[in-house]
């Protein structure tokens, strides 16, 4: 039998395979999901990072799921306002366990693996297409496995799928290699309306989950012209409804944007375009270098740093000019090549381009979709290269980039080793140091969690976060007066800290200046009306002024939004019993042992009414 009869099929290829070549089909998407599991074995008990309490412990949002607005409608104070379908997949892990941390990362990685296979589909349904079907032949399925295992091992992506609050950039990846893959299988089937339906849904669930999913539109109509069409005129003409369906998703996408200003993201922050440009070509190197060679990996590379001299980054915008004119060449040359290129640049653009985002201009998880295009070409490079030996190669690639997953997987294992860690790499980061602090604070280790919120404050003397925290220690080490006045420095920098407006109400009700302490809960209830913790000390401040009608209104609104405030239901027990309801008093110590059975204040009031009656 000749090698054309053996190899190429008719163009019904894929929808006709046999039953074994579908089970290899099947069986690779179940290495995938084997090669997952293994590489973040070690990661269910990561605990909660960064800003993970900001989006799950203190995100009252999330804990009912009826009704849906709700939960589709975080606070606009929260890490993950503008994300609604984010904040909804937290929602449904709250649900389901509550604040147990493996639950999700469970999610995170199913998400993860999802996405591995849906890559897995486009690389291998791309690999048979016309114009490539003579190329690849039987080897699409090998080579599509190869590079589904190694992004999904690569450990450039522990970021995305580890730290729990990225699950907006796995959770955007996935949604972005749905849209194309739905798209993908709509042009060869009976039933493409149906799939581009599909894909539209997709998109628009993208949208809502994170803002980087604005260019899986042209993604799509770039693949479009480059596998399907042949050209954006046929494209069109031939798909014109698909692509007013994926245009209408980025309505949804501005709505979310209108008003978001809580995220140090856009051109008002003090930080021109052309700067952060000037920036973000080293920034985009490094990326790529991270991609081939991935050390040192970092959790926090720290805020946008202007550039001093214009000389640091010419060699790398001189690489970048190369690059990005190699991939405009390759579109009209050979249009394969060039769609891979167009992918990393184009879903790297929003956040690496002319847009700054200032507080963390370079993060690993951005590369989460960029990493699909410099492993494919990697793989294909390597497949076009060797002979039979390829396959030994990614087997070594993936059992080695795994085991380095593995490895930093370890880092993140408690918050003082990912900061311990992250301190180490890179020690001019002030906030590397001040959650290093964070973390030193919650071990108990004062005198050591001061020495880095002074190194944060050395480094830069009008970071808020460092003066806030260092208030929280020295009031651990009972010196409010001087805890106030590090209180009061952080409002001077960030006047709209309702964190900080609480705390230095809590410290100001500590010396006895009830009134103003009454005022700065009020400014941070004004700032975050949501916030049970400052309503509740709101309640005690006012039932020390003697304003128990006032302070048993503030409980009641704590426990409406946190239902599990343990203090809130003792504290509003005291304020009944003082009013004469002893009945309803009782209800609440009740209630704070049961969701605290160690409360001693809550079993002591409990025990003096009992013994009473």
């Amino acid at each position: 039998m000749s090698r054309g009869t053996a190899v190429l099929r008719p163009a019904g290829f894929a929808e006709s395979a046999t039953s074994s070549y579908r089970w290899s089909i099947i069986l690779g998407g179940a290495i995938i999901g084997l090669a997952a599991l293994a590489a973040y074995s070690n990661s269910f008990a990561v605990p909660f990072l960064f800003d993970d309490p900001l989006s799950i412990a203190q995100n009252a949002s999330i804990r009912h799921l009826w009704p849906i607005w709700d939960a589709l409608s975080p606070s606009p104070t929260s890490f993950v306002v503008g994300r609604p379908v984010l904040n909804f997949s937290f929602a449904v892990n709250y649900a389901l366990g509550g604040e147990t941390v493996w639950g999700y990362h469970a999610v995170n990685l199913a998400i993860h693996i999802f996405a591995g296979l849906t890559l897995y589909g486009i690389v291998r349904r791309t690999l048979l297409r016309p114009s490539l079907r003579e190329r690849f032949g039987l080897s699409a399925t090998g080579v599509a496995l190869a590079v589904a295992i190694l992004w999904t091992v690569h450990p450039l992506q522990t970021e995305a799928v580890t730290y729990v609050s990225e699950r907006a950039e796995s959770l955007m990846g996935l949604l972005y290699l749905l849209t194309l893959y739905c798209f993908i299988r709509g042009t060869g089937s009976p039933r493409s309306g149906c799939w581009f339906t599909l894909s539209v849904v997709a998109c628009l669930l993208g949208m809502a989950s994170k803002e980087v999913m604005v260019s899986a539109p042209l993604m799509t109509l770039l693949y479009d012209r480059t596998f399907v069409s042949g050209s954006f005129r046929d494209a069109w003409a031939r798909h014109r409804q698909l692509y007013l369906g994926l245009a209408g998703t980025w309505l949804l996408l501005g709505y979310q944007l209108v008003g978001l200003h809580n995220r140090d993201v856009g051109l008002g922050l003090g930080i021109t375009g052309w700067a952060y440009s000037v920036r973000a070509c080293r920034l985009v190197v490094d990326y790529l270098w991270l991609a081939l060679w991935p050390h040192p990996l970092v959790f926090d590379y720290g805020e946008f740093v202007a550039v001093r001299h214009i000389a640091e980054v010419v060699p790398y915008a001189l690489i970048l000019v190369v690059l990005v004119a190699g991939v405009v060449f390759e579109l009209w040359r050979r249009p394969a090549i060039g769609f891979v290129g167009a992918w990393f640049f184009m879903i790297l653009a929003p956040t690496s381009s002319v847009v700054p985002v200032v507080g963390q201009p370079m993060a690993e998880h951005r590369m989460y979709l960029p990493l699909a295009a410099v492993v494919t070409l990697v793989v294909i490079g390597i497949h076009a290269l060797l002979g039979r030996g390829r396959m030994a190669v990614f087997l070594a690639a993936a059992v080695g980039l795994g085991l380095l997953t593995v490895r930093r997987n370890e880092d993140y294992r408690t918050q003082l080793s990912l900061w311990n860690d992250t301190v180490a790499k890179c020690p001019d980061n002030s906030r590397a140091h001040n959650y290093l602090g964070i973390a030193l604070l919650d071990a108990g280790q004062l005198p050591a969690a001061m020495a880095q919120y002074e190194e944060a404050l050395r480094i830069r003397p009008d970071y808020a976060d460092a003066h806030y925290n260092l208030g929280l220690a020295l009031v651990r080490l009972g010196r409010l007066p001087e805890a106030i006045e590090q209180y009061e420095q952080a409002l001077r920098l960030k006047p709209d800290d309702a964190d900080a407006h609480n705390n230095l109400g809590f410290a100001l009700a500590q010396t006895g200046k009830i009134d103003e302490a009454i005022a700065h809960f009020v400014q941070a209830l004004r700032i975050q009306p949501d916030y049970a913790d400052a309503h509740s000390n709101l309640g005690n401040t006012l039932a020390q002024a003697g304003r128990v009608p006032e302070a048993i209104a503030q409980y009641e609104q704590a426990l409406q939004i946190d239902p599990d405030l343990v203090e809130a239901h003792y504290n509003l027990g005291v304020a009944l019993e003082k009013t004469g309801r002893v009945p309803e008093a009782i209800d609440l110590y009740e209630q704070a042992l049961k969701l605290q059975p160690d409360f001693a204040p809550a079993q002591n009031a409990l025990a003096r009414l009992q013994a009473g009656q």
